[in-house]
């Protein structure tokens, strides 16, 4: 099999579609006792963890196999893709709840936006967190207006360019650092036209079921 370094994984997402997948795979799974608590708790850990990625293959194999999984270009409910991303969490103040991934294709403003606590290895203390997930579309554009460099360029003069697409497109130009390679499975937000016509034809909005780095 190919082995994935997972950036980030959304176990809330996976379950929810697992559910209706295969109701039955929750009973599939077998546990055992040890007598020794140290054993036993060190083994329910890496069970934890293993079930996380066999649920989400589960979920990525069922898409694949109905042919549910589209391109970022061509995107249906759900798209997967192998793009050069620039992400990181966007804080607002003690509000540090949302990450966020960018990148661009010849045709389309790829961005993915979702809640910090599914990075892998990140704490779950947010600060002042948001009433709604941020993989939550109003959720999630509340987040990226609320940015004090993405919500000055957004809420400007310039009404021209205003709306959903150019905060998003905004968004992705603000990120910093350096560009990673990863591969993703996203559920799809929003895609419409782009209104810079020199950034590409169309703005690509989704919420990732998970984002891994690839070579």
């Amino acid at each position: 099999m190919d082995l994935r370094y997972y950036l980030y994984v959304s176990d809330s997402k996976v379950d929810m579609l697992l559910s209706q997948i295969d109701p039955s795979f929750d009973r599939k799974q077998t546990s055992e006792v040890a007598v020794d608590l140290k054993l036993v708790s060190a083994r329910h850990g890496w069970e934890r963890q293993s079930d996380r990625f066999r649920r989400l293959d589960r979920v990525v194999r069922h898409l694949e196999k109905r042919g549910r999984l589209t391109s970022v270009d061509e995107p249906g409910t759900f798209f997967r893709g192998q793009l050069a991303m620039r992400w990181g969490v966007l804080a607002d103040g003690d509000d540090s709840s949302l990450v966020f991934f960018g990148g661009r294709t010849d045709r389309t403003v790829v961005a993915l936006g979702g809640s910090r606590t599914h990075v892998l290895g990140a704490s779950h203390a947010t600060g002042d967190a948001p009433s709604l997930s941020r993989s939550m579309l109003p959720s999630m554009l509340g987040g990226l207006e609320a940015h004090p460099a993405i919500g000055a360029l957004v809420n400007g003069n310039d009404l021209e360019q205003s709306g959903t697409p150019s905060t998003v497109c905004r968004a992705v130009s603000a990120l910093q650092g350096p560009a990673q390679t990863v591969e993703f499975v996203a559920k799809k937000l929003l895609h419409e036209p782009n209104p810079d016509p020199d950034g590409g034809s169309m703005v690509l909005l989704g919420s990732p079921v998970y984002v891994a780095l690839v070579d």
